[in-house]
């Protein structure tokens, strides 16, 4: 089976193309399958139209002159790995603080860009600047993050000495104007004799350790997990940043009433977040990683299409921010199916779908006659409310929950047509009057009574006890 990897920054992008070790993958259960055998990498870099290719050969060169430039480039001191010319098919030159040449000697190395057919060809020779090197010093280090990708392959760095270093720390922030990475920063933390060298895998797990769902039809994965800052404190743990690999090290979230609250979360953050929804040409589907207060962070593209279409999806934009938010590394997570339809229909639901069916969590009023005193008010509230000529042709089904008082408290479509025409029904600007948005998590901090409100096409309404999800 042939295998994607993509690994992107703004400025930069390594496509990894490769098989699975039949022998080896026998004795695993992977989410993911393993890329142990690299068949051919491409960079694409901005500002150039054609990719740099090559095979096993040329990656390696690649990632050890990148990680060796990147050291000297912090720390001003030579290091012969990114300058070795003699059995190195990449090498790097600095040409001033803002400017560094990527040089790529003949072999297969270069057959993106056009040269003469000559036994030997000369050098490809590519201008860069800071925060395109550190975006390709990043992609490499999303490389190393992916365990599933030529695990064999590990990053050497050599500490130089700090009475050698001619920069300092400050240098290292004017630098990099650019977001680094894990094996970026420790790039920089090498450079100045700060950390010990890192060992930039984490453990692979034990084969009964993995987990025992497989997926055969991803070939090109674009993933992303957001992580923690990298810390110099010993016990510091490796940050994931990728989302197997999380679900490989967290207990995962299975209780059904849990995964349908969660499931609105992540809806209403992506449902106003997907402002473009026009050119998609094949249905985009994720799989996402979400906390258990609805944070999302991680997700990982199912077909060939998704990997290719993320930047036409908000996912990379609702990815949860370590600054703002404690650490995930211990936290349960869930995981849903996110589909951006052709149509600009947006669909969620739990990857595993529902082992039995849900319940609305929270405590409830039960007490049958102050049930009906609330359904008879809601139902008046709503009906003075809904004004126009619906345009929906299908009956709108809510579930609607009302406090002691009859104060809207929470509301949740429950079929797909709810969803495209939510904003027909005063349900929205009921809710938003209260708590000021529309996406606000509901209030469940006081028993509520749940109703199922229907809104049919031809502008009547029903309001009933809720009887539980269909």
């Amino acid at each position: 089976m042939n295998i994607q990897r993509k690994y992107s920054l703004p400025n930069c992008t390594l496509l990894l193309e490769g098989l699975s070790d039949l022998s080896r993958a026998a004795h695993f259960q992977e989410m993911r399958p393993e890329l142990s055998i690299l068949v051919n990498a491409e960079c694409y870099l901005s500002g150039y139209n054609q990719p740099l290719t090559g095979g096993r050969e040329f990656f390696e060169s690649l990632v050890r002159a990148v990680s060796g430039y990147a050291q000297e480039f912090l720390s001003s001191v030579p290091n012969p790995q990114a300058h070795n010319q003699e059995s190195e098919l990449v090498e790097f030159r600095k040409i001033d603080s803002n400017r560094h040449r990527l040089i790529i000697y003949s072999e297969d190395a270069s057959e993106g860009f056009d040269h003469s057919n000559n036994s030997k060809r000369p050098p490809i020779e590519i201008d860069l600047n800071t925060v395109q090197l550190f975006d390709l010093v990043e992609a490499v280090d999303q490389f190393f993050a992916d365990t599933q990708t030529l695990p064999e392959l590990s990053l050497e760095l050599q500490p130089v000495t700090r009475r050698y270093g001619g920069a300092s720390q400050a240098l290292i922030r004017q630098a990099v104007p650019a977001a680094v990475g894990v094996s970026s920063l420790a790039v920089a933390a090498i450079a100045f004799n700060l950390i010990p060298p890192p060992q930039m895998r984490p453990p692979q797990p034990k084969p009964n350790e993995q987990t025992s769902s497989t997926t055969n039809n991803i070939t090109a994965p674009a993933s992303a997990a957001a992580t923690p800052t990298a810390t110099s404190t010993a016990n510091t743990k490796p940050a994931v940043k990728d989302l197997e690999a999380l679900l490989n090290t967290v207990p995962e979230i299975t209780d059904p009433s849990q995964l349908r609250a969660l499931n609105r979360q992540v809806y209403n953050q992506v449902h106003p977040a997907w402002t473009n929804r026009s050119g998609l040409q094949q249905d985009l589907i994720y799989r996402l990683g979400v906390a258990a207060d609805g944070a999302i962070v991680g997700y990982k593209a199912v077909n060939k299409e998704a990997n290719i279409g993320v930047g036409q999806t908000p996912l990379p934009n609702v990815l949860y921010n370590p600054a703002r938010r404690p650490s995930i590394s211990n936290e349960p997570i869930a995981q849903f199916r996110v589909v951006f339809t052709t149509k600009g229909v947006l669909e969620v639901s739990p990857w595993r779908g529902y082992a039995r069916t849900p319940e609305v969590v929270g405590a409830k009023i039960t007490d049958s006659n102050i049930v009906k005193g609330l359904n008879q008010k809601l139902y008046s509230t709503v009906r003075q409310t809904w004004n126009g000529t619906p345009t929906f042709t299908r009956d709108l089904k809510y579930r609607v929950a009302v406090n002691k008082d009859g104060v809207i408290a929470d509301y949740e479509p429950l079929n797909q047509v709810a969803f495209d025409y939510f904003r027909e029904t005063p349900l929205p600007k009921m809710f938003k009057a209260v708590y000021g948005s529309n996406v606000a998590a509901p209030n469940n901090k006081e028993p509520l009574a749940h109703f199922q409100v229907i809104f049919k096409p031809n502008g009547t309404m029903e309001v009933t006890p809720w009887q539980g999800y269909q």
